[in-house]
């Protein structure tokens, strides 16, 4: 992520480096609930980005038909010829007003199977990548796709299908079937090197390192990284180079290190010197105080003796930093001489130091820690996320969630916690640990004691990033959580707040607690997801989701149970809600509201007598404080005592007429 020379094109997943300069993202900031969440912004931000770069690969434009004229399209390709980045372009020109972005997980915890209609809401856009599926994966995929495909149509939704390449196809959905081809990579790199905001006459003129790197077919995640290369190279250039240097120094950027800083390394036996190896590489481009300190700090954290040398006998910072190939630029900032060292002085020492790694961890959370003006979030997250880069290049996924645990739960500063949801923001981010990140926090949010801060850690990437582009996986674990937390509630409030943007998830979760043990902490996240206000709303539908007859069970069962299971201080001001909600409406949808509280107390058997009386005083002390008066509230209590008399069988069944005309002011 935030790693030099790291722009994505090719499968973005997360949240990518993808503009010109350095990208950071304050993951945890303040670890508190905002209006919007930064990461639904960033991922926003990453499609209109990826839209302007991609050349259109061969057949795009068939696709775009195929996808107008039926609401599917199934891309083929050959790997890295940018399949997945065309089909979210393909999705993303399909945005309107309604619907949202998400991509479909079959096979993974918990997760609606493909023929569930549940998957799929009014107007939203479908991503299934299936690129890397295996022949069970693809045939499995395959007999659920008609299913898929009508929920698709029905709800004027849009998917794109990105198939295994060379996988079959069965014949009645040949029609759906666009086999893309890759575009020219001279055509990628250029149009790559324009968005990084390089001139044209730069860009356009011949050059030999160019016309060797597009010789070769490279997928178009190697074309983009070697763009970003040629844009830095560019920025960090003497004013006397041009266009040939840069691509040269991006070259050699490419090359393979490892001989030549095992060399540098062994030619530096001092502990001081290697410590500040290591510190520039992982803080590449801090300010050189910043890399003074945490030189020093890794020195404490290795036990590492004091050399008894005066300390103005101690070589000056400037001439230690020539020693290892560093200087410090105008603005005080730390940088290697050569390109995207840092990166190959930062896997030397992972790979042929092993005992490095968890002092390397630890020293991690202590520069985290650090009071120092320049040690500012962007650094901070750029530390973690180099650190992170380790474990996972080298499949430690489970040391990086385990990390992530560990700094919330000890000494979890606020910039410990931060960091947390940086380094498993990093897991979910890796297209080859992503699955095995998000599977890890299910454990952690369903099953696992949860010390410390932990919790919010969760919390906050269940909201902010999984939401953004997975919001079911994200519903589930926030409605884990929410059941589980005690003393605060900002699972609730993260639950609640990401049912209130999507209507297909809140009938999710009402189905999910209705199938539920409905305990106390069910109860109460039933009531905080009861709202009547979007349970009635049609504004962008041709019926609310109370109308819904699967909605209609699962609101009676939950009501049902609160009813019997609940005091009824607590369910009171609720209860009020959905009256005086009633009482507002003129149309069917009152009524509704009513009918669902009768039925769900006429199930209450044995005590059907006492919460019917609960809830005509309910309405009764509703009438004090309703917004349309008093007089409509009235009147739709009285409705109310009608339906409640019909259900014991003591009264008429149609209702009174005065209820009928209840809409209208006395």
């Amino acid at each position: 992520m935030n790693q030099h020379g790291s722009t994505r094109v090719e499968n973005p997943q997360g949240f990518t480096h993808t503009g010109a300069g350095n990208i950071y993202v304050n993951v945890g900031a303040h670890l508190q609930d905002s209006d919007k969440p930064a990461f639904r912004q960033v991922a926003e931000d990453q499609l209109r980005w990826l839209r302007r770069v991609l050349v259109d690969p061969n057949d795009m434009g068939k696709a775009r038909a195929v996808l107008a004229d039926t609401g599917t399209v199934i891309l083929e390709g050959l790997p890295g010829s940018g399949r997945t980045s065309a089909a979210r372009v393909l999705l993303r020109e399909c945005y309107r007003d309604s619907g949202d972005f998400h991509e479909l997980l079959p096979g993974e915890e918990d997760e609606l199977a493909l023929h569930d209609p549940a998957l799929v809401a009014t107007g939203d856009q479908l991503l299934l990548d299936l690129a890397a599926a295996d022949d069970r994966q693809w045939s499995a995929a395959r007999a659920d796709l008609p299913a898929l495909r009508k929920a698709v149509h029905d709800q004027h939704a849009h998917l794109v299908v990105v198939m295994p390449h060379g996988g079959t196809l069965d014949p009645d959905l040949q029609y759906y079937r666009v086999e893309i081809g890759r575009p020219s990579s001279l055509q990628v790199l250029r149009r790559h090197l324009r968005m990084h905001g390089m001139p044209y006459e730069q860009y356009m003129q011949s050059d030999v390192t160019v016309d060797e790197f597009v010789r070769e077919e490279r997928p178009m995640r190697e074309i983009a990284d070697f763009a970003d290369l040629v844009r830095r190279a560019r920025e960090t250039a003497r004013p006397d180079e041009g266009f040939t240097q840069w691509c040269a120094t991006a070259k050699r950027a490419r090359g393979d290190r490892r001989k030549e800083v095992a060399t540098r390394v062994a030619g530096l036996r001092e502990a001081p010197q290697r410590a500040l190896l290591i510190a520039v590489s992982m803080l590449h481009g801090a300010h050189a105080d910043v890399i003074h300190r945490a030189a020093q700090l890794l020195l404490r954290t290795l036990d590492s003796p004091s050399d008894g040398v005066p300390l103005l006998q101690h070589k000056d910072l400037a001439e230690r930093l020539a020693e290892i190939s560093a200087d410090t630029g105008p603005g005080g900032h730390v940088c290697f001489t050569e390109l995207d060292y840092d990166s190959a002085v930062r896997a030397h020492f992972w790979d042929h130091m092993p005992d490095l790694r968890p002092h390397l961890a630890t020293w991690t959370a202590s520069v985290v820690d650090l009071n120092d003006r320049h040690v500012i979030p962007a650094l901070r997250d750029g530390l973690v996320a180099r650190l992170a880069g380790q474990y996972l290049r080298t499949g430690r996924g489970d040391g990086l969630a385990s990390l992530a645990e560990q700094w919330s739960t000890e000494a979890a500063s606020r910039a410990r916690l931060e960091a947390a949801v940086h380094a498993l923001t990093c897991g979910l981010d890796d297209p080859a640990h992503s699955r095995d990140f998000r599977e890890r926090i299910y454990q952690w949010c369903a099953h696992r004691r949860l010390r410390g801060e932990f919790a919010q850690v969760l919390v906050r990437i269940c909201a902010d990033v999984l939401a953004a582009s997975h919001p079911d996986q994200a519903l589930l674990r926030l409605y884990y959580l929410a059941r589980r937390e005690r003393g605060t509630t900002r699972a609730l409030q993260a639950l609640y707040d990401l049912v209130a943007s999507s209507r297909r998830l809140r009938r999710r979760l009402l189905d999910r607690l209705a199938r539920s043990d409905l305990s106390p902490p069910d109860l109460g996240i039933f009531l905080r997801a009861c709202d009547p206000m979007p349970l009635t709303d049609s504004s962008d539908t041709p019926r609310a989701l109370v109308e819904e007859n699967g909605v209609q069970r699962s609101l009676t069962t939950c009501w049902h149970a609160v009813l019997t299971e609940l005091p009824r201080a607590t369910w009171q001001p609720h209860a009020e809600r959905w009256l005086h909600c009633a009482a507002d409406d003129t149309g069917p949808r009152s009524e509704l509201l009513l009918d669902l509280l009768v039925s769900a107390g006429e199930r209450c058997e044995e005590r059907r007598g006492e919460v019917f009386a609960a809830l005509y005083a309910s309405a009764r002390e509703a009438e004090r404080g309703a917004p349309g008066g008093r007089a409509r509230s009235a009147k739709t209590t009285e409705l109310l005592l009608h339906k409640i008399s019909a259900a014991q069988g003591l009264g008429p069944t149609a209702p009174p007429a005065s209820a009928s005309a209840k809409g209208t002011q006395p």
